[in-house]
């Protein structure tokens, strides 16, 4: 599975790189703060809203832990579509939150 650092992240954003974020967290969680520009798509709810992705994008997912999102990668790549997992989620980004 490829994955991504928070730091790798962050510094792609600050550079300009338009990354298609995904946050898997609960609705709840995510009031919390999330990745500026990530759209909340509950894991529960992925597999029902897959219609909203496009194969030829490519997801960066996160989640709190990693684990999360890294099941949205391997759900995603099963369908063919082309996911990164954030390593480390929200607990290691030190980056800006909105």
């Amino acid at each position: 599975m490829k994955e991504y650092t928070t730091k790798k992240v962050e510094e792609l954003l600050q550079s300009g790189v338009k990354l298609n974020l995904i946050d898997v967290r609960e609705i709840k969680e995510v009031r919390e703060g999330k990745i500026p520009g990530a759209v909340n798509i509950p894991l529960g709810q992925l597999e029902f809203r897959l219609k909203e992705l496009e194969k030829e994008k490519e997801y960066v997912m996160v989640c709190r832990s990693g684990g999360r999102s890294g099941r949205a990668v391997q759900f995603l790549e099963s369908y063919g579509y082309r996911a990164v997992n954030l390593a480390g989620g929200m607990l290691d980004w030190e980056g800006e939150v909105e």
